[in-house]
């Protein structure tokens, strides 16, 4: 299986990095530079609306992205028609885009936990970096679903995509 964006990773069993642990992670790009992805399925210690700036929001579940850029907010979406500008990574699924539309929609509750998620720092890897990690047996790949994407229940995700996928 080759990756690309819309790859999902797995980390495996073995991975001694506690930033990795247990995690599922959706790549976003792929290209000479390296990659990029998100990790969906470990929340952050608090909400959206926890933020200073964004106390005035509904409460709204942040996740912890990664180990990069870890003052930085990111998100992800599959709600092109309320959200502009998203870059489309596979399917109906887009990063970024108009901030202020994403905000608007997470208040007015038209965007729900299924449509849009909240990162706070991103995994990033150096040309060649991630094929070398997947070979040493850190990561596993599967098959994309978008249901993994903006799954809520993200406690049980990773062993449930290890069972399934018997990795």
């Amino acid at each position: 299986m080759n990756i690309n964006a819309g790859t999902l990773l797995i980390s495996a069993p073995t991975l001694d990095d506690p930033n990795f642990e247990k995690v599922v992670v959706f790549i976003t790009e792929y290209n000479e530079k390296g990659a990029l992805g998100f990790v969906v399925n470990k929340l952050f210690p608090r909400t959206f609306n926890e933020l200073v700036e964004y106390k005035h929001s509904n409460a709204f579940p942040l996740y912890d992205g990664g180990p990069v850029e870890e003052k930085s907010l990111f998100f992800l979406h599959c709600r092109p028609d309320l959200i502009e500008d998203g870059i489309p990574v596979i399917d109906s699924i887009y990063m970024g885009g108009n901030f202020k539309q994403a905000v608007a929609h997470i208040n007015d509750t038209n965007a729900q936990q299924n449509d849009i998620k909240l990162f706070i720092g991103y995994c990033g890897w150096d040309y060649n970096q991630l094929e070398e990690e997947i070979e040493e047996g850190s990561w596993l790949l599967c098959n994309m679903d978008k249901e993994i994407v903006f799954s809520a229940n993200v406690e049980m995700l990773w062993e449930e995509i290890y069972k399934e996928y018997n990795l």
